[in-house]
């Protein structure tokens, strides 16, 4: 009886330590018709051309081949990122001007956020923080 119990258990460990190959997802590849659409989606709120850097239509969007899609929707991922690092940074040095503001007299918090945005390695040093914050959240996510 002591045997059968751990040859089952060994058995169930080695299901629990296999790992798959690779998903079903990664084995197909991107799924260039979400990808597709997602572009028409960027062409429907007019903002491609600030976006990805080309004025597309809807047409133009159907007879994309799947490299040309993966190509912009790259294009797009890094523009929206971008987005999102300033809008995260000007966010965080309002919160920072206003919390300032609470303890120190301050003339204009406006006119501060507004240096503080314009300066150069201020700037640098918050978008390199940003990524670095981003990289790990990624990593989280695919753990």
């Amino acid at each position: 009886m002591a045997k059968e119990n751990d040859s089952v258990m060994a058995e169930h460990l080695s299901l629990l330590e296999a790992e798959p190959a690779s998903s079903p997802a990664a084995a197909h590849g991107p799924d260039i018709p979400a990808h597709r659409e997602q572009l028409a989606i960027l062409v429907s709120t007019g903002k491609s051309k600030e976006a990805i850097g080309v004025n597309l239509t809807h047409d133009q969007v159907k007879r994309l081949d799947d490299k040309e899609v993966m190509k912009y929707c790259k294009r797009h991922e890094a523009y929206v990122g971008g987005r999102s690092t300033e809008t995260l940074i000007e966010s965080f040095l309002s919160l920072s001007t206003k919390a300032l503001g609470w303890a120190v007299k301050i003339k204009d918090d406006d006119a501060l956020q507004n240096e503080l945005k314009n300066n150069y390695i201020i700037a640098k040093e918050m978008r390199s923080s940003a990524r670095c914050g981003q990289r790990v959240s990624d990593h989280r996510k695919a753990c």
